[in-house]
């Protein structure tokens, strides 16, 4: 491992000047970050990833365990405790490998993955994000909008409240990353506030001996069903860890980047998802396929609290989708599109406007809103089923070269390819989808089919079997890697 200044000689560094500053377009794209320009303290990752999760996406995980998948209270709260803590440990390490190599995940992963080998999770991260993650949550946010102007008696179009959000959002993302720190950190104390109130109104009409209903899928089929889903929410921000670490300094605590990163997640998940579970089972509640979920939340709040928890809705929508885009497009950039007379900070703000006129328009067209009838679980199943085979590349090669890249060429050399990295997370995507997945009414797999009761294992089979088929294609790797460190390197 190269010093940091060894390593500024051999990558492209991020033009101009930033700083600290916030009001102001971050400039360049997915380079390096050069050392006079890092900033930043471990404690404000524990806001930036706390923000984002507070909306109803989250909440709506919980009421999946036992409106959807027929747990129990009890049941519910272990699977997402488990899941969380799984997909939060794991955005705790990717966290901290931010301010160690100083650029994006996505561009980290190349590292394993190649140059042209990288197109995989990149593209992957690309889609969920921009437009995944962001028509999800900029349709609730909008419907919650909507809500809103009942309250003033305005009718208020779905296409106008969906604007309204998507513009925000596109705005914050297009500022880039001083912004979206800036922005997570002062909408905290009104998301905190009001949904610590909402919770409290929500726990205290909860029904927490409801009885558990899983069907043919048994009791442990149904866990693995939601612990999968869990796991998918929490690690869905994995892809991005690195994207908001990578300003701090080198020589900074990564022991405590990674801690406040993987909280962030944890506490918002945990608590909303909870939540979420116990509203499930508030008397009067509805979960059925033409029933609004955010209505749901009146039967256990006064009408001023439901209002409020409405407008953090929308805010807390803008507060994920925010990095969803920034993220998303960054994937975009690593993708290795090249420019057409743009600078890096163009062609990124180019690419998170362009973004958000098609996340719009399918949004408009699909309304995919998170509900009943939704397929939301769907798609948090299949956010685990590509993580985990490329989470399992970029862990086992981190692992097996002790961390050490060298002075980072490879990060940008467009004739550094390898194909161990597509090759392992293309044959564990393929035999764990194939043999494994459990995604109703669009395909189940050979063994739960003829099992029912084993329900989703397969982000488990994915990360296991891609670990072990990259680790036997690179034994001698970790040979290659010495085990000392020079002076002044990052350790």
């Amino acid at each position: 491992m190269q010093s940091v200044q060894e390593v500024e000689k051999h990558v492209p560094v991020r033009e101009g000047d930033y700083g600290e500053k916030v009001a102001t377009v971050e400039p360049g794209g997915v380079e390096y970050i050069a050392t006079r320009e890092r900033h930043g303290k471990p404690i404000d990752l524990f806001y930036t990833w706390l923000s984002p999760n507070l909306e109803f996406a989250t909440v709506y995980v919980g009421v999946l365990g036992i409106a959807v998948f027929g747990l129990s209270f009890w049941e519910t709260a272990i699977a997402i405790v488990v899941g969380t803590a799984l997909g939060s440990l794991t955005h705790a390490i990717l966290s901290s490998f931010g301010p160690k190599y100083g650029v994006p995940m996505m561009v980290q992963s190349r590292g394993a993955f190649g140059f042209l080998g990288n197109i995989l999770p990149a593209g992957l991260n690309a889609f969920t994000g921009s437009i995944g993650w962001f028509i999800v949550n900029s349709v609730s946010g909008a419907f919650a909008l909507q809500a809103l102007g009942g309250l003033a008696n305005l009718t208020l179009p779905f296409w106008l409240t969906f604007l309204i959000i998507v513009v925000a959002q596109v705005a914050i993302a297009t500022l880039g990353h001083n912004f979206i720190h800036f922005f997570e950190r002062w909408a905290l104390p009104l998301l905190g506030v009001v949904f610590i109130v909402a919770c409290v109104f929500i726990f205290s009409k909860a029904n927490y001996g409801v009885g558990a209903n899983p069907g043919p899928v048994g009791h442990f089929g149904a866990f693995t069903l939601l612990f999968t889903a869990t796991f998918g929410y929490a690690a869905g921000w994995n892809p991005y860890a690195a994207d908001y670490t990578r300003y701090m300094s080198s020589t900074i605590d990564r022991m405590r980047v990674g801690f406040w990163a993987g909280m962030g997640v944890f506490v918002s998940c945990v608590v909303l998802e909870l939540a979420g579970a116990a509203l499930a089972t508030v008397a009067g509640t509805k979960w059925g396929p033409t029933d609004i979920p955010t209505v749901q939340l009146r039967q256990a709040m006064p009408d001023f609290v439901y209002y409020l928890t409405l407008l953090c809705i929308a805010v807390g929508a803008v507060a994920a989708n925010a990095i969803n885009i920034y993220s998303g497009t960054m994937s975009l950039v690593a993708l290795g599109i090249r420019e057409m007379g743009m600078t890096l900070r163009q062609r990124r703000a180019v690419l998170a406007i362009a973004a958000g006129v098609l996340g719009y328009l399918i949004g408009i067209i699909g309304q995919a809103n998170v509900g009943p009838g939704s397929k939301y679980e769907y798609f948090l199943l299949l956010i685990s089923y590509w993580i985990a085979p490329w989470l399992a590349v970029v862990l086992t090669d981190a692992w097996l070269r002790r961390g050490d890249y060298g002075d980072e060429s490879m990060f940008y050399d467009t004739k550094y390819q390898r194909w161990q990295g597509v090759v392992a997370m293309g044959i564990g995507l393929v035999v764990s989808v194939g043999l494994f997945s459990n995604v109703y009414s669009v395909y189940i797999a050979p063994i739960p089919n003829n099992n029912p009761g084993i329900g989703d294992i397969t982000f488990i089979v994915g990360f296991v079997l891609t670990a072990a088929i990259y680790y036997a294609l690179n034994m001698g790797l970790r040979k290659q890697t010495a085990p000392t460190r020079a002076m002044g390197s990052r350790a």
